[in-house]
C-alpha cells in the first residue's frame, strides 16, 4: 500500500525538517510514503479566508486521484489511540485501499469541497498544533503504528 502524506506549504523549522526525515528513512522498512508539498499561497492578503481555502482546495484537489483514500487531519476527526491508528492502517491494507492520502490543509482549515472528496477524518488530539508540528507528530505516528503492526518493540502500551 502506498501512502502519500500532502501538505499545504513547506516545512520550514530545521529540527522539524530533521525530525521528519528520521522517520521517513525508518518507514522506508515497511511501507512506500511519499511527501507532496504543496506551495503555499502568494498574495493572501487580499484574499478572504474562504477564497483561500478554495484556492488550496483546487491545488490539494489535483494531487488526489479517484481511487485514493483520502484522510483529512482535521481537529473535528476521529481520535484514536497508537494501537487504535495502527489498527485502522493495517485494516487499509488487507482491504481493497491501495494508496492512503493523509492531508494537512492550509491555516484556515480545508473547504467543503476538500470535506465532499475525503473518505475520513482524523483528529492527532484536541489540542491544537500548529501545521508545522503536525507534519512530524503524524510522521512518528505512522511509524509507530507499523511497529505495532509488525510486533516490533519501538511502542510500550
Amino acid at each position: 500500500m502506498k501512502i502519500t502524506f500532502l501538505t499545504v506549504g513547506k516545512t520550514e523549522d530545521a529540527y522539524l525538517k530533521d525530525g521528519i526525515e528520521k522517520y521517513v528513512k525508518r518507514l522506508k522498512h515497511y511501507t512506500k510514503l511519499i511527501i507532496i508539498e504543496i506551495d503555499e499561497l502568494k498574495n493572501t492578503k487580499a484574499l478572504s479566508q474562504e477564497q483561500q481555502k478554495v484556492k488550496e482546495a483546487e491545488l490539494i484537489l489535483k494531487k488526489i486521484t479517484p481511487t485514493d483514500h483520502v484522510i483529512l487531519l482535521d481537529e473535528k476527526g476521529m481520535e484514536f489511540s497508537s494501537q487504535q491508528f495502527a489498527a485502522y492502517i493495517d485494516k487499509k491494507a488487507i482491504s481493497a485501499v491501495s494508496s492512503l492520502v493523509f492531508v494537512v490543509g492550509g491555516p484556515y482549515g480545508f473547504d467543503a469541497s476538500v470535506y465532499a472528496r475525503a473518505n475520513d477524518k482524523l483528529s492527532l488530539s484536541a489540542m491544537t498544533f500548529s501545521h508545522q508540528m503536525v507534519r512530524l507528530f503524524f510522521i512518528e505516528q505512522l511509524y509507530r503504528a507499523y511497529t505495532i503492526i509488525k510486533g516490533e518493540p519501538y511502542h510500550h502500551p
